[in-house]
């Protein structure tokens, strides 16, 4: 399994949609996420304040999330074992078919509970990711600053990870960067194959 992750506003959908265009299939743990969590879900977990109807208040949801450790991690022990089992059932079924993928897991350090061969991690400073935040999600500093906060800093991620994708400048530059990964995972793979 080849994993993805970044942080929030670091530009892993952008990246994973230059992915699509070189043939991979991207399985999306956010996307799978949503739909296991539903209103039902969240009215247990926090309470009804947090629904309208059948749909999840993401807004309130998301500030009391990014405000309370507790709270997030309630959440995160109820979906990250449901998410893995999911992500597990795409993955063995893709490698059947012999489908190229990518899993796309935002938290995947935070997690820490996947089997990968490689992680790439989506990188840009976290000062640009805040800014990034602020312009997308229309959020002040201080509450941009609180959803970079809630997750292991990027810097330790870039650590962690086993390849680098720069997306600290614009969409042409993150395309080259995507062209120079693919050129690594092609060796990676002639590698691998020669000594296994």
């Amino acid at each position: 399994m080849i994993v993805l992750t970044g942080s929030i506003a670091t530009g892993k959908s952008s990246t994973c949609k230059i992915l699509k265009k070189h043939g991979f299939t991207v399985v999306d743990a956010d996307e799978i996420a949503k739909k296991l969590i539903d209103a039902k879900v969240i009215k247990k977990l926090f309470g009804s304040k947090y629904v309208n109807g059948n749909e999840i208040d993401r807004k309130a949801l998301g500030n009391l999330i990014f405000n309370n450790s507790d709270k997030r991690e309630m959440l995160n022990s109820y979906i990250h074992p449901l998410i893995r089992e999911e992500i597990y059932k795409q993955v063995l079924s893709l490698e059947v078919k012999k489908i190229k993928y990518i899993v796309d897991i935002p938290l995947y350090f935070e997690s820490a509970q996947y089997d990968a061969k490689m992680v790439i991690l989506v990188y840009c400073p976290k000062e640009l990711q805040i800014k990034r935040l602020m312009s997308r999600d229309g959020l002040n500093y201080h509450d941009a600053l609180i959803r970079v906060n809630s997750q292991m800093n990027i810097e330790e991620k870039k650590r962690k990870a086993d390849y680098i994708i720069d997306n600290s400048s614009n969409e042409i530059h993150l395309e080259s960067e995507v062209e120079k990964f693919m050129v690594y995972l092609t060796h990676f793979f002639l590698e691998k194959s020669r000594f296994s």
